[in-house]
């Protein structure tokens, strides 16, 4: 399976997360990009058959949490039919209602959102392994 995983990262968590997510896909077996949204383009996506798009939490500790808007605009922009997809994100405190915003959003752009992974570090969040190994193939 060729996987895309797009991040959003200030200072580095978040693509460290990535990277770390793309090393157990690549462990096993699936062909895996990693690119920062900024650079990210829809093409990337369209080549991919999964993707999984990722944001730092922006927020009031416990309150207004959401992703980036630079993420939020990405997924705006995509076309996507039926393509397997998960969205993470990684936060200090709280992401309160982030990750179903963005799956919803993918959704809205015709995603088929499976997965949704929190992580509060630079870590592959919990969860990311199950998921590669429920995305149908082909």
């Amino acid at each position: 399976m060729k996987l895309t995983i797009v991040y959003d990262s200030r200072t580095g968590t978040t693509e460290a997360a990535a990277k770390e997510m793309a090393e157990i896909a690549q462990a096993a077996g699936h062909d895996v990009s990693t690119v920062a949204v900024q650079s990210a383009t829809p093409e990337d996506i369209a080549a991919a058959d999964a993707v999984c798009i990722g944001s730092w939490t922006e927020g009031l500790f416990f309150f207004r949490q959401h992703a980036t808007k630079a993420t939020m605009d990405f997924i705006s922009a995509l076309r996507l039919d039926g393509t397997p997809a998960a969205v993470f994100c990684t936060y200090k405190t709280s992401p309160g209602k982030l990750l179903e915003k963005m799956a919803a959003a993918l959704d809205e752009r015709g995603a088929k959102t499976t997965g949704r992974f929190r992580s509060r570090g630079r870590h592959a969040p919990e969860g990311f392994r199950d998921w590669l190994e429920s995305v149908p193939v082909g």
